[in-house]
């Protein structure tokens, strides 16, 4: 497995609607297998295909951040969404900030597992909440999406600040 680039704000490819994965032979395996591996080395609770370049229909959730616990998503769609709850969120396309988003607290998603196998589960809590992320990169959403005006202004100069700031 090998680590994937991870692309940052303003990557074009962060800002394209995803198009549907139709395979699922050995070089997506080890797509989806760099995917998990980046996701970890960067300490992700996901990440998406657009994230790393793709614009596909897919991501790895991991909430519990434990090794073989991660879920391949392929072509999800939320059925069904309820409750609400604001927390903070980070997104590593926007390292260094972070924003309270208002996210459904349950979702029950349709998807495609890495055989391409379709698949629904319901999800709770964090689970739901990174799936919910997630699936905003496929539509070419980031995190400041979420926000206009001065929020929004406030996130872009944080986020330009530490682009800007040496690392140590």
């Amino acid at each position: 497995m090998s680590k994937l680039k991870i692309r940052t704000y303003p990557d074009p490819v962060l800002k394209k609607k995803a198009v549907s994965l139709t395979h699922f032979g050995p070089a997506d395996q080890k797509l989806f297998d760099d995917m998990i591996e980046t996701a970890h080395a960067a300490d992700g609770l996901g990440i998406a295909a657009p994230q790393v370049g793709l614009s596909l229909q897919l991501f790895i959730a991991c909430p519990t951040m434990k090794r073989g616990e991660e879920f391949v998503m392929a072509n999800p769609v939320i059925e069904k969404s309820s409750g609400q709850e604001v927390l903070s969120e980070g997104c590593l396309s926007l390292p260094g900030i972070s924003a309270d988003i208002a996210r459904a607290t349950a979702v029950t998603v349709n998807y495609q597992d890495r055989h391409g196998i379709k698949r629904t589960v319901e999800t709770y809590g964090l689970f739901a909440r990174v799936i919910q992320h997630e699936m905003d990169h496929l539509d070419g959403l980031l995190l400041i999406d979420h926000f206009s005006g001065a929020k929004r202004e406030e996130l872009l100069a944080q986020y330009q600040k530490m682009k800007e700031t040496p690392k140590v």
